[in-house]
């Protein structure tokens, strides 16, 4: 004969669904299975969060959906936890977001660039030169990092120093 566990919530409970509950306490999410106490975290820790509703759900505690109505979070955001923790475990939540990659344009390679487009060098030109891609060069010279020369200009100054 299968036990059953009675509803038994604390008072200012929240229900995610017949046996597991949740309340907001003093800075701290608690959560109850029946009137048992079995996890708790800041209000603020989203990782915390999104590791044990993931491991609800995993474990069979409680199905998505229920976690979607209870806490007003996204369907997909749901999902995505799930899958992170079947995939990679617990520890997948804790992880230190990966390094981005070092600058490519330094003050030297700006100093480099810059010289060459005074030359009249082309963007693709000065780019295969320095070894960077052209799209990073382009950036830089939106956001004005670099100040692109018009060729035009520099042939109408020759013509007229020709003449």
């Amino acid at each position: 004969m299968p036990q059953i566990i009675y509803p038994l919530f604390p008072d200012d409970a929240t229900p995610i669904n017949e046996v597991l509950s949740f309340t907001k306490r003093d800075g701290q999410v608690y959560y109850f299975q029946g009137c048992l106490p079995v996890f708790s975290h800041a209000e603020d820790d989203l990782r915390s969060f999104r590791m044990f509703t993931s491991q609800l759900v995993v474990n069979g505690n409680c199905k998505q959906v229920e976690i979607v109505k209870a806490f007003g979070i996204s369907v997909i955001s749901a999902k995505r936890h799930v899958k992170k923790y079947r995939s990679r475990g617990p520890a997948a939540f804790y992880e230190r977001p990966k390094q981005r990659k070092p600058r490519v344009l330094t003050p030297d390679v700006i100093i480099q660039a810059q010289g060459l487009l005074n030359e009249g060098s082309s963007t693709s030109e000065t780019a295969k030169r320095m070894g960077i891609k052209p799209d990073t060069l382009l950036k830089a010279i939106q956001s004005g990092r670099l100040i692109e020369t018009k060729k035009k200009l520099k042939k109408a100054a020759q013509k007229v120093t020709a003449a």
